[in-house]
């Protein structure tokens, strides 16, 4: 479950890495036999995003200087609702910079979308943001089925259709569009940023963010916080039996992996994590900050000591260095 309400302040300088260099994963080509999976990353680029006019279906209680919304949109012929946040005040020429917010795991029958989350979009939305945090398909009262944001494309393309999506309406600046993620979104995140360059910065809290040999053999968080990539295990299941394991098969499972991708990224990125998270390592986010500069690309970590998976502890902090990293690259 998510904290929603502010915590105390207790973060760090940008974390070196104490790993040892690891080496990037590199693609190769698929032999003849193997076609793409609708999850690799050649596929989802070959993919056409072209998402909808913004509906407003709810008008909700303001925040302290921005409108609040329901509203809804399409993508791939599924009606996907999310929370909009518009701010008051005059608009700049282009429009207002966008933050693509994308949540973590909740199970999707409890989902709202009101809630959750509460805190951290009011830290970017009172700071002449506008926000849009998709539900994803299946979650609350969106359409279509639920699924793994580790095993299918699906909740990639609902975010990649809300970029769109975003960029039609007229209070966003088309060319100002950043993304957020936590959890299970910060996975969502990275696979965005390495098939799509119009988001122009990111950041990811916690992320997921990992190898699938990691994810599958190295990622064991404890009962109840939501559920690890085996959770879903016919699609697990299934691509072992049929492609074997990423030590047999390292092109498949290279394939559908961004980290194989990471040269690929023209965002800047920042990475927040806690020390002591027990539901998604911090090895992930350090191997990723650690590959991200091996690429030679712009990527900051910041670790706070003793703070869980929400970063309750370092709230204040992180949100700050948020909302001051989206600042430099959308509002220069």
């Amino acid at each position: 479950m998510l904290v929603i309400g502010l915590a105390a302040c207790s973060g760090t300088e940008p974390a070196v890495s104490v790993l040892a260099p690891a080496a990037t994963p590199r693609t190769t080509a698929l032999p003849a036999d193997q076609t793409l999976n609708p999850l690799a990353i050649d596929a989802m680029r070959q993919r056409d995003y072209p998402g909808s006019d913004l509906a407003i279906e709810q008008t909700l209680a303001p925040g302290s200087n921005y409108r609040r919304y329901v509203a809804s949109y399409r993508s791939d012929g599924l009606k996907i609702f999310g929370l909009l946040t518009v701010p008051t005040g005059r608009k700049p020429a282009g429009g207002w910079p966008v933050i693509i917010f994308n949540h973590g795991y909740i199970p999707p029958s409890q989902y709202r979308t009101t809630e959750r989350y509460v805190a951290y979009v009011d830290g970017f939305a009172s700071h002449g943001y506008l926000v849009f945090k998709p539900d994803y398909r299946g979650h609350g009262s969106s359409e279509g089925q639920p699924s793994s944001a580790y095993g299918s494309p699906g909740y990639t393309i609902d975010v990649l259709n809300a970029v769109t999506t975003l960029q039609r309406y007229p209070d966003a600046d088309p060319n100002r569009i950043g993304m957020w993620g936590h959890s299970l979104g910060g996975n969502i995140t990275l696979r965005a940023l390495v098939i799509d360059p119009r988001i122009k910065v990111a950041v990811i809290w916690a992320g997921v963010t990992a190898t699938y040999q990691d994810l599958l053999e190295n990622w064991h968080p404890p009962p109840g916080s939501g559920p690890p990539p085996s959770t879903t295990r016919n699609w697990r299941q299934d691509w072992v039996a049929r492609y074997g394991t990423p030590e047999q098969n390292p092109q498949f499972w290279n394939s559908i992996s961004p980290m194989a991708y990471l040269k690929d990224i023209t965002a800047p990125i920042q990475v927040h994590h806690g020390t002591a998270d027990v539901e998604v390592p911090l090895a992930f986010s350090q191997k990723l900050t650690q590959q991200l500069r091996a690429d030679g690309k712009t990527v900051e970590l910041y670790t706070y000591p003793g703070s869980d998976h929400n970063i309750a502890q370092g709230f204040s902090s992180a949100m700050a260095r948020s909302i001051a990293f989206f600042d430099r690259v959308l509002k220069r």
